[in-house]
């Protein structure tokens, strides 16, 4: 018979807290009359969590691959409740007040995220530069780089509908499974809530599987990933349009600034700029257009608009167009060099002329060969 609602809990080596967290939970179930089970992902423990788990009536679930993210997938795809809600079986979080999780989830909201610095932090609950750098700054860049208006991305206590799960399609094995979680939800438009949420200090004796700097990377760079528009698109596109404007500056005139002379030195390392700044833009359209292909994002309709707009006809093109006119300009400068009979050139005046042509060039290749392997990429998508 399918439940209404299961607890799921991620477990490794939990046996100072494990039965503690069992028994709230049954005590919510029985105080609200709620049709519920109880599921211990176990990750492998080895201080008997899985006899206590079973002797307070919970239902284990073993799952032999390692990782935060891997426990609690395990047991969700296990769940057989219509409604999911996760914690972790440290007692930090109290499984006996979850009525404003079931409430939201029932009134139809997708996901529903507890709030720690609303509903409370207590003393040595979480570490100094968890609480005062770590996850704001993660739920910061989160807002920023998504527009979600989520306050703690990081919070364990959460809950959410068994279809909207299916629907995630969650890929990650670690602690960035929580921000995967949120990330997916919001690109599928799901109807995302937040809670207050209280945490309290864990019972356990032991340190915590989490590890501030090497988690909190996996965090970020899950985060960037999964943003291509702050990683690529928006470094690029400053790269270029800063060495766009100083390139053409400097082909036109050195630029003299409190007696400091640029020339074309500086010239090639704006062109540089100009470049970097469109290889950046390149890894961006790359890197969407894989990300869709092999469903690790949603599709979009901006998705087909890329492809409305851009082409392999269209980038051959291109790219042949900025090939030739870098190859115009350096017949142009061998011109220049035959009048002074193929002799010895002043390397300002001509270095004006042949570094736009090598950049050009470059760039003009650069995007034939991107246009190649964009289209292999996106075979798969009818719009090519």
């Amino acid at each position: 018979m399918n439940k209404e609602l299961s607890i799921v809990m991620p477990c490794l080596n939990e046996a100072e807290t494990l039965e503690i967290c069992i028994q709230k939970a049954k005590k919510f179930f029985i105080e609200n009359n709620i049709n519920g089970e109880v599921i211990v992902a176990d990750n492998g423990s080895t201080d008997g969590s899985q006899n206590i788990a079973i002797i307070n009536g919970a239902r284990i679930v073993n799952i032999p691959r390692k990782g935060y993210g891997s426990a609690l997938k395990g047991g969700i795809e296990n769940a057989s409740g219509k409604f999911i809600v996760m914690g972790d079986a440290d007692d930090s979080y109290d499984f006996s007040n979850l009525n404003l999780f079931l409430t939201k989830l029932r009134e139809g909201n997708d996901l529903v995220i507890g709030n720690r610095f609303k509903g409370g932090i207590q003393k040595n609950a979480m570490p100094f530069l968890h609480k005062y750098l770590g996850n704001p700054v993660l739920s910061f860049l989160g807002r920023i780089f998504f527009n979600l208006d989520i306050g703690d991305f990081h919070c364990g206590l959460r809950g959410f509908s068994k279809d909207a799960f299916n629907k995630m399609q969650l890929t990650t094995s670690g602690m960035e499974f929580a921000s995967e979680m949120i990330v997916k939800s919001h690109l599928l438009k799901f109807k995302i809530a937040e809670v207050p949420t209280i945490l309290y200090k864990d019972g356990r004796s032991r340190k915590p599987h989490l590890k501030t700097w090497s988690d909190g990377w996996r965090h970020l760079r899950f985060l960037l990933l999964y943003s291509p528009k702050w990683l690529f698109l928006i470094p690029g596109l400053v790269l270029m349009l800063l060495g766009s404007i100083i390139s053409i500056i400097l082909i036109l005139n050195p630029i003299t600034i409190f007696s400091i002379v640029f020339d074309v030195q500086t010239l090639l390392y704006s062109m540089s700029m100009l470049l970097i700044g469109f290889q950046f833009i390149l890894f961006y359209g790359l890197t969407k257009v894989f990300a869709v292909t092999q469903k690790l994002l949603p599709k979009s309709n901006r998705f087909d608009t890329f492809f409305k707009y851009i082409s392999l006809e269209k980038g051959l093109l291109l790219g042949f167009i900025l090939i030739l006119f870098g190859m115009g300009l350096t017949i142009y400068s061998v011109q220049f060099w035959s009048h002074s009979h193929f002799g010895a050139l002043n390397f300002t005046q001509t270095a004006r002329i042949i570094i736009p042509a090598i950049f050009t060039i470059i760039i003009g290749i650069q995007i034939v060969l991107f246009s190649f392997f964009f289209s292999i990429l996106g075979l798969k998508d009818d719009k090519l």
